[in-house]
């Protein structure tokens, strides 16, 4: 390249981010690594999962390796402010956070690009498995945000809540590659992070112990755990999707808002230490034993500190049709693809990473964005994101109410 563009990339002390760094460099950009300090407190990670100053080490003999500029950076007050508070507050709402795809938005792809910018880069990249490329609509560039080609670990539903001024200077330099060939190049490039496990947990972190997390701020209080029937009547009167007509909200309501549950809606079968500790699809932790089949967390009322249970798999409290995204928290990567009012459109969606994507119709009214899947998805919960898709573009993405 002449006058070559300048990347920094996010090094966490992985293989993938050390493989982006090095196939930068081979496609002549200038390189400069950067590691993201985002956690103080090595009370609540699981000891020796994931310790940031041995991941900090691994960034920098990377970067030597590759004989590449390094610095770390630390962003952990940032981190609590836009991430951790963020998760208290959801789940003391009694809502499931998915920090990862905030991570993105907010640190990683904000935060971060910004102090990129600082050192006059013109991309940030990182080890993401997706892609993206770049097509003119209407004579102006769009970016696209793409699977990544290792269908495994595709990670473009972490990036759905990227903005087009954000895509534009992201850079994904391992998304066409199976992880395997990742680990491969690594190996060839003799890079000590090569056969190093990859991290689990939260974003930059490690693995967390979640209850304990919780507990410095959300505080254990008894409360019942109750047990609804599959005879509950509200489950009778659920309208098919067959039946559906765009223009009818109370039926898009019934399928798609979740259920209120009072405590005399079943019977008490034992107690927990704090609804905000669970969440709606949840199986472990209820210790709650003699049910026959598996007892799974439907509904969490954190006020009243009640949980509700359904035993099974096919329990009609946790397979839902329908979710609702309030018009506030709609996020669109593509907003030449906006959906007019009492518009409706066809698309795959997910509600949660890995999830096998599922046809949905997508429906534009005036408080909001209402999913409709073609088959019933478990474990529905207000807080998680859905995303949508069109082949291998993630179109948008929204909070689930």
């Amino acid at each position: 390249m002449n006058n070559p563009k300048r990347v920094v990339v996010g090094l966490s002390g992985g293989v993938d981010s050390s493989v982006a760094a090095h196939l930068l460099k081979e496609q002549g950009y200038e390189v400069i690594g950067m590691f993201m300090k985002n956690w103080h407190d090595e009370t609540v990670t699981i000891s020796n999962e994931c310790p940031w100053m041995e991941d900090s080490t691994d960034a920098m003999l990377v970067a030597e390796k590759l004989g590449i500029p390094f610095q770390a950076i630390d962003l952990s007050e940032e981190y609590r402010e836009r991430i951790v508070d963020y998760m208290f507050a959801e789940y003391e709402a009694g809502r499931t956070p998915n920090p990862d795809i905030l991570c993105n938005r907010e640190i990683k792809f904000d935060i971060f690009l910004k102090a990129a910018q600082k050192l006059r880069a013109d991309y940030v990249a990182t080890g993401h498995y997706c892609q993206k490329d770049e097509i003119l609509v209407d004579g102006k560039p769009v970016y696209r945000l793409l699977a990544g080609a290792d269908p495994n670990k595709d990670q473009s539903y972490f990036l759905c809540q990227l903005s087009q001024e954000q895509l534009a200077k992201a850079l994904f330099p391992i998304g066409h590659l199976q992880k395997s060939e990742v680990r491969q190049i690594a190996k060839e490039q003799d890079l000590i992070t090569a056969d190093k496990k990859d991290s689990q947990g939260l974003c930059f972190i490690g693995k967390v112990r979640l209850p304990d997390f919780l507990q410095q701020q959300l505080k254990p209080k008894k409360g019942r755990i109750i047990l609804v029937p599959e005879t509950y009547p509200a489950y009778q009167t659920v309208p098919a999707i067959a039946d559906m007509d765009g223009e009818d909200m109370d039926t898009l309501d019934q399928i798609c808002l979740p259920l209120h549950y009072r405590p005399e809606d079943g019977k008490v079968l034992g107690e927990h230490n704090g609804a905000h500790y669970f969440t709606v699809g949840q199986r472990k932790g209820l210790q709650v034993g003699g049910t026959g089949k598996p007892m799974f967390v439907i509904a969490t009322d954190t006020r009243e500190n009640v949980i509700y249970t359904g035993l099974g798999e096919d329990h009609p409290g946790l397979n839902r049709y329908g979710l609702f995204v309030p018009k506030k928290d709609i996020h669109r990567i593509r907003e030449d693809l906006r959906l007019a009012l009492g518009e409706s459109a066809r698309y795959e969606a997910r509600i949660r990473y890995r999830q096998p994507l599922t046809m949905a119709t997508l429906i534009m009214c005036e408080n909001g964005l209402y999913v409709l899947f073609d088959q019933a998805q478990k474990g529905i919960a207000s807080g998680q994101f859905v995303a949508w898709y069109k082949g291998e573009e993630c179109i948008g993405s929204g909070v689930i109410f």
